[in-house]
């Protein structure tokens, strides 16, 4: 509260009515008994209201009486302001109150007047005169004090009300304010049972309660309780403890911060969801490991490369020079190798080359049927292929390098099961956060070296058949995705489980209104036209400040904007700021760009430059793939 609203407050609470008018005879502060004394209207006392004005409303109200001359008086009384002199007197009103009126000049011109209600004290006073033969002096004195003690009381009882009515409102204002926090707000006493709480806790961990106070954590909880519970007991010890943990039954990522109450036992609890910055962070991590990786290798594999050549150069004339029987299968061996070397470096190429997570609308339907035609060829005449799809719907995923992983993973399976078994390819959603794609097989599983290490480059248990990277490479196009990859035995066979962020794609309308933010004008043309193109119709911004005003008059169906524009917010901020609108981004910046890292927790991200068919895919036109 400010210093302004504080004050006012503070004048509220007097009993007496005040007034403050400056040397122009404007009114500059008054309280509230102000106007309830003199029943005055609004613009009497707002400030600057004019005193001639105020004198000539009552004078019309009749709180003078009658008055003969209306203008003189009010001129005298105008008179009597401008003397600014110290004055003292008491009238009865024409309703018969009668009240006190004492005014005082201030320094810098002006003056202020206190106006006190004494009628009470006046007929108390009164009584006491035409009885004070009958009262002693001691009964007198008492009965003084009691009328004071009363006027004190009654300024109290108003002090009381006003501090209360403040207290209702910072309070309302309190909650509606943690209330409308995207975290978990609470308060747990010494005994583990919240005392207070913004009724989020469902928001940040499905399926637990919203009302909790008064339960203990453990019922609030559930099985999270237990993960829970070293933190809480430090923070009850007096150490502030922040960590993050998951929550088995969400499978979301929680961060939460426990700070012991300074005042008395107890804890307070700050718990929000960090799950889609998780996401991020581990697929930020992975693009690090690969530039870490091709700065490693890039050299390197350059110079094999060039080696190899020199050698299949060498042998292939050294083919045409000797042809005797024995050394004919040693210079073919040696080629074999040579060019298993160069694969092998495409294949090393492949993991450590720029690649990023570029996701579009993908039909999962229509991703498994695709899978199942381009994989049931290369499978032995027994070898069945089952799909199994739980999950149904459009999802935002980058449909090659899933699909690579994919098939990587069946003709995996294919080589363990033999000549005959079942794959089985199945897909679901855990909640609202996870894509979980597996395959498992019927073949003998994975050995506890395999289990270990399956993911590690160049970890092979086909001997001199594989290069052990096939995992390797499914692996970092989980992580690119920030999602994450396990390798289980099932009863029988092995299963490996892809779990990528659920982001599910809603199809705009095809005539559907698009507001374009984009601060190049040639670029923004050139988007406009692939939009109208599709059937859009299209209304541009060049700012984050022109779109929101755009969207606030406009019926828009998808806002797609750049990341980078001109003002002081960039397009990344739109999602926040247009909370109904569907917002998509694209951008022209690094995936190691802490702006865009930013943006893709906030929205689907297009990378620039994109054609118009990756444009209708990344909105999710039918057919676009086509």
């Amino acid at each position: 509260m400010n210093k302004d609203a504080l004050t006012q407050a503070g004048l509220n609470l007097i009993q007496q009515a005040l007034s403050i008018y400056d040397s122009d005879l404007r009114l500059a502060v008054s309280n509230r008994r102000f106007a309830e004394l003199f029943d005055l209207p609004e613009r009497l006392c707002t400030e600057g209201a004019s005193f001639e004005d105020t004198i000539r409303y009552l004078v019309e109200r009749g709180e003078y009486g009658p008055v003969d001359h209306p203008e003189s008086f009010v001129a005298a009384r105008l008179e009597q302001a401008r003397a600014f002199e110290p004055h003292y007197m008491e009238r009865t009103r024409a309703n018969g109150r009668t009240i006190s009126v004492e005014g005082a000049p201030l320094p810098q011109g002006g003056w202020v007047t206190v106006y006190t209600d004494i009628t009470a004290m006046k007929r108390q006073e009164s009584l006491l005169r035409t009885r004070s033969e009958l009262l002693s002096e001691e009964v007198l004195r008492r009965s003084e004090e009691l009328s004071a003690t009363n006027r004190q009381l009654a300024a109290t009882n108003a002090a009381l009300e006003e501090a209360r009515r403040e207290l209702t409102e910072m309070e309302a204002r309190t909650r509606l304010t943690t209330e409308m926090m995207p975290a978990h707000i609470a308060r747990v006493d010494a005994g583990w049972r919240y005392t207070f709480s913004n009724r989020r806790l469902p928001h940040v961990m499905p399926g637990r309660p919203s009302e909790i106070v008064g339960l203990h954590v453990s019922e609030a909880l559930g099985p999270a309780y237990a993960k829970v519970r070293p933190h809480m007991e430090r923070a009850l010890a007096g150490r502030q403890s922040i960590f993050e943990f998951t929550d088995e039954g969400s499978s979301r990522r929680i961060r939460a911060v426990f700070t012991p109450d300074p005042t008395e036992p107890g804890v307070y609890i700050l718990s929000h969801d960090v799950t889609e910055e998780t996401q991020a962070r581990a697929a930020l991590q992975q693009t690090k490991r690969r530039e870490l990786a091709a700065q490693l290798t890039s050299g390197l594999a350059h110079d094999f490369s060039n080696l190899l050549t020199i050698i299949l150069g060498m042998q292939s004339k050294l083919a045409r020079i000797n042809e005797t029987p024995e050394a004919q299968p040693l210079i073919q061996a040696t080629l074999q190798a040579a060019r298993r070397g160069g694969e092998l470096l495409n294949r090393i190429a492949d993991i450590t080359s720029h690649r990023a997570w570029r996701p579009a609308p993908v039909d999962l339907g229509a991703f498994l049927a695709d899978l199942e035609t381009l994989a049931t060829p290369s499978l032995p005449g027994r070898l069945a292929l089952r799909i199994a799809a739980e999950a149904r719907g459009t999802f935002l995923l980058d449909e090659g390098m899933l699909q690579d992983a994919a098939l990587n993973l069946v003709l995996n399976a294919a080589d363990a099961c033999g000549e005959e078994g079942t794959i089985t390819v199945a897909a679901r959603t855990i909640l609202d956060t996870w894509l979980e794609l597996s395959v498992s097989d019927t073949g003998p599983g994975f050995s506890p070296q395999a289990l270990q290490h399956g993911l590690d480059p160049f970890f092979t248990t086909k001997g001199g058949e594989g290069s052990g990277l096939g995992l390797a490479m499914v692996y970092d196009m989980v992580k690119l995705a920030g999602g994450e990859v396990k390798l289980a035995n099932g009863a029988p066979g092995a299963c490996v489980t892809l779990r990528l962020p659920l982001r599910r794609a809603e199809a705009l309308p095809r005539a559907g209104l698009v507001l374009l933010v984009e601060d190049n004008p040639d670029l923004r043309a050139e988007v406009r036209e692939m939009l109208t193109a599709m059937g859009h119709q299209v209304a541009e911004a060049a700012s984050v400040e022109e779109a929101r005003t755009l969207a606030e008059r406009l019926e828009i169906d998808l806002v797609l904007s750049d990341i980078t524009l001109e003002g002081a917010l960039p397009g990344s901020e739109l999602p926040l700021l247009l909370p109904d609108v569907p917002v998509q981004l694209m951008t022209s910046l690094p995936p190691d760009s802490p702006l865009r890292r930013e943006a893709v927790t906030r929205a689907p991200v297009l990378a620039k430059p994109f054609t118009p068919e990756e444009l209708a895919a990344f909105l999710g036109h039918p057919g676009a793939a086509a």
